[in-house]
């Protein structure tokens, strides 16, 4: 009897025969429902494949509900710019106008340029598709220049990108704008977008503006007339050139007709553009434009002025008054005002006229001229054959 009571309560050891065929029964049901850690896991792995092979496209469709896929855009790395310059720099048109003048830079060489718009239907004619950076959210923006900063605003990562990925790292940024669209008008937007670019690249130069002014016709426009003067106000402190479409249109007329007139001034401006840039690169035996004056020049806040003429015979006197007036007369710029903060004046002659003890006084002289009429004057002069006279280039910084 003890020992029965012993077994019972322990629980370990059956009483007779029918308590132990009991167990055994028992646990051989038990082991038929056990499973491994491993078995599980591999039962819930197929479970889940098989949850996820029943999913389909159907699943997805909430996408399509907040708006269409987005459309691709080249990241491919544009080219090294082939034309020659002493500073590492990227061209980045806004708008209509801004992307003619843009595309006139790629034509010369400047292949690190970008066309920024909201519509493809302002796109100039061979243009690599590459070079686009094509803004949703809207087919245009119908001269309303709140709408475009409001895009431009919207998509300033997205220009950001495409510089980091297709330009890669520059030194300078060349923002190229008509001032009287609603797009190009609304450019100063991108101007924290730039800036950060430039620094996440290590870039040690700055944003430069370039806006061309409506023609007196265009300004009869009250709406094109308010985009304009907004668009100078937004890059007032900014260093910045303005093209006046009325002194190009002046310039060209009745030498090239409608259809080309303004492509023409475009290419036109940025050769001038470009000489500057690659004469400060340039060596010479008499004396140099560097690349630390033109940077002088360029990161000077204000407007900045850019002229040139050339004269057939610069042994005549008076050289340094005619340069400079002829310079301010032929340029696409509006005239300068007030005293410049820094002036640059880039001569360029035959190797006969640098040999000639005349023209060599008057080019002392036309430098203390227009050293005169500027805070800070930077110069260079340099040999080059085949000139029909003295070219000279007339580059004036820190206006009002």
């Amino acid at each position: 009897m003890a020992s029965t009571v012993q077994g019972s309560l322990l629980g370990t050891t059956p009483t007779n025969d029918r308590d132990v065929k009991r167990k055994t029964q028992k646990d051989k049901e038990l082991g038929e429902l056990k499973m491994t850690e491993d078995e599980i896991n591999e039962t819930a792995d197929g479970l889940y494949d098989e949850v996820d092979s029943e999913e389909s496209a159907d699943d997805f469709d909430f996408v399509s509900h907040y708006g269409t896929a987005a459309e691709e855009q080249g990241d491919e790395l544009l080219s090294d710019n082939s034309a020659g310059s002493a500073i590492s720099c990227a061209m980045v048109g806004v708008g209509g106008a801004g992307g003619k003048l843009a595309k006139a830079f790629i034509d010369i060489g400047f292949n690190k340029t970008l066309l920024v718009n909201t519509t493809k239907k302002d796109q100039p004619p061979g243009l690599d598709e590459n070079h686009l950076v094509l803004l949703p959210g809207t087919d245009g923006v119908g001269k309303d220049v709140n709408l475009g900063r409001q895009i431009i605003d919207d998509n300033s990562t997205l220009v950001e990108d495409a510089l980091r990925n297709r330009v890669g790292s520059v030194d300078w940024i060349f923002v190229l704008a008509g001032g009287g669209g609603g797009t190009g008008s609304a450019c100063h937007a991108l101007n924290d977008s730039l800036h950060r670019y430039l620094k996440s690249v290590g870039g040690t130069g700055s944003v430069v503006y370039i806006l061309t002014a409506p023609s007196s016709q265009e300004l009869l426009n009250p709406t094109i007339k308010l985009n304009f003067n907004l668009a100078k106000e937004s890059v007032a402190d900014e260093p910045h050139l303005i093209l006046d479409n009325e002194k190009q249109l002046q310039l060209l007329r009745g030498r090239i007709g409608m259809l080309n007139m303004y492509p023409a001034a475009n290419s036109s401006f940025a050769k001038m553009l470009a000489q500057v840039f690659r004469l400060s690169g340039a060596s010479s035996p008499l004396q140099v434009f560097d690349t630390k004056d033109l940077e002088r020049c360029l990161r000077t806040p204000g407007r900045f002025f850019l002229g040139t003429t050339v004269v057939l015979d610069p042994s005549t006197t008076g050289l340094g008054s005619r340069i400079y007036q002829e310079c301010i007369k032929n340029s696409p710029c509006s005239p300068p005002a007030g005293t410049p903060a820094v002036g640059a004046l880039l001569l360029c002659l035959s190797e006969e006229h640098a040999d000639n003890p005349t023209v060599s006084n008057h080019l002392e002289a036309t430098m203390a001229y227009v050293g005169g009429r500027s805070e800070a004057l930077f110069s260079g002069v340099y040999i080059r054959s085949g000139l029909p006279g003295l070219v000279s280039i007339l580059l004036l910084g820190g206006l009002k």
